[in-house]
C-alpha cells in the first residue's frame, strides 16, 4: 500500500527530528511491505524568509491532497519582532484552520523507564501514568475578533459556536470509550458566560454515552489536580487556550516535553502529527534533540490516519524497548545511562522494531 505524506521539517530541530522520524516510518514500510512518499513543504520561519509568508498556499495544497501531514517545529527568536500575522506562529495556526483541524489529541504518558524524570513524588504517580488531553483546536480566543485602540487598549474575544463545542465533546467522548471510560471537562464556568454554554453542550453530548463518567473541574482547580493527583484523570476535554496551557503541564509530568507526542484531526481520518515540544533553536544542528515526541507522533499517524494499528503499536513497543536498554538523549539522561545524540536515538529504535 502507498500512502502520501506531506513533510513540514520547520524550524530549529524539526529537521533533525523528523529525519529521525521518517527513517523509522521507511522501515516499517519495508517490514509490512508499505511506500511512503513524501513532500517537504514549506511552513514557519523557513517559510518567511523564502515566501515571505509563514504559510504558503502550496502547502496548504499538497497537505490537502496527502493522506496525512508530518510536522517537525515552528518558529524562533529571529522572527519574534514581526507582525503577529507574519509570525511563524500564524502559519501553525492557519494550517490547522485550512485543513480543518479541530481536535488536538496530546497524550500524556510516563513510562517506567523514566520514573526518576518525574518531578512528582512517587507514590504520587504510581507506577506509571497515561492520560490524553482533547484540545479544541480551531475556535476560541485565538481566532476570535481581535483589535487594539492605539496605546489604550486591545481586546482578544473567545467565542464558541455550538457546532464547534458538539464535535470536540463527541470525540473526547469516543476517546474514553476506547480508554478507561472517563472524561473529566474542564473550563471557567463560575466566571465565563461562554464556559457556561460550553459546559452545557459537554452534558447534552454526554447523554449519548451512558457509560463514560463525566466529571467538571475549573481551569484552576484542574491545574492543581494535574501535580496533586494526575491518576484521577482518564480523557481531559477543554477549549483552545485551556487546553494548550494543560497539556504542556501534563507534559512535565512524564519528566520531559521532549517524549510526548500530538495528533490533530479533521472529521475524516485525515490528520496533522506534531511533537509539542517546540523549535527549540537553541541546540538545532548539534544532535542532541529528543527524536522519540516525533516518532511516537508517527506511530499516532499509522494508527489514527492509516489505520495500520500492528505497526503503530511495532513503534511504541520499539520506543519502550530501547529506554528499557538504557538509551537516553541529554533531556532525559539520568547517571548510569547511555547518552545518545538523535541520530542514534533514532537507529536503536529502528533496530528494535
Amino acid at each position: 500500500m502507498n500512502y502520501k505524506i506531506a513533510v513540514i521539517p520547520g524550524d530549529g530541530i524539526g529537521p533533525e527530528i523528523v529525519g529521525a522520524s521518517t527513517k523509522v516510518l521507511d522501515k516499517i514500510g519495508e517490514k509490512f511491505n508499505h511506500s511512503f512518499d513524501y513532500t517537504e513543504v514549506l511552513a514557519g520561519g523557513v517559510a518567511i524568509d523564502a515566501c515571505d509568508t509563514p504559510l504558503p498556499q502550496e502547502t496548504i495544497d499538497i497537505c490537502k491532497a496527502s493522506d496525512a501531514v508530518l510536522l517537525g517545529a515552528l518558529g524562533g527568536p529571529k522572527w519574534d519582532n514581526l507582525p503577529g500575522d507574519k509570525r511563524p506562529e500564524a502559519g501553525l495556526l492557519g494550517i490547522r484552520k485550512a485543513l480543518g483541524l479541530y481536535a488536538n489529541l496530546r497524550p500524556a504518558i510516563l513510562y517506567e523507564e523514566l520514573k526518576a524524570s518525574c518531578p512528582l513524588k512517587p507514590e504520587i504517580v504510581g507506577d506509571e501514568l497515561d492520560l490524553m488531553v482533547v484540545r479544541e483546536l480551531t475556535g476560541g480566543i485565538y481566532f476570535g475578533e481581535k483589535g487594539q485602540d492605539g496605546d489604550n487598549a486591545a481586546w482578544d474575544v473567545m467565542k464558541y459556536t455550538r457546532p464547534e463545542v458538539l464535535r470536540i465533546a463527541r470525540k473526547a467522548f469516543e476517546i474514553a470509550m476506547k480508554r478507561h471510560k472517563k472524561v473529566t471537562n474542564v473550563d471557567k464556568a463560575n466566571v465565563l458566560g461562554v464556559s457556561r454554554f460550553w459546559r452545557s453542550i459537554v452534558l447534552e453530548v454526554a447523554k449519548d454515552f451512558p457509560e463514560v463518567e463525566l466529571n467538571h473541574l475549573y481551569v484552576d482547580n484542574a491545574a492543581m489536580q494535574l501535580v496533586i493527583n494526575p491518576k484521577q484523570f482518564d480523557v481531559i476535554v477543554t477549549s483552545n487556550l485551556f487546553g494548550d496551557i494543560l497539556s504542556d503541564e501534563a507534559s512535565m509530568i512524564t519528566g520531559s516535553i521532549g517524549m510526548l507526542p500530538s495528533a490533530s484531526l479533521s472529521d475524516g481520518k485525515f490528520g496533522m502529527y506534531e511533537p509539542i515540544h517546540g523549535s527549540a533553536p537553541d541546540i538545532a544542528g548539534q544532535d542532541i534533540a529528543n527524536p522519540i515526541a516525533t516518532i511516537i507522533s508517527v506511530a499516532m499517524m499509522l494508527r489514527f490516519s492509516l489505520d495500520l494499528t500492528e505497526e503503530a503499536d511495532l513503534i511504541e513497543a520499539a520506543v519502550k524497548k530501547t529506554l528499557s536498554q538504557g538509551y537516553r538523549t541529554a533531556d532525559i539522561y539520568s547517571e548510569g545511562m547511555k547518552k545518545v545524540g538523535t541520530v542514534e536515538m533514532g537507529q536503536r529504535i529502528i533496530e528494535n522494531l
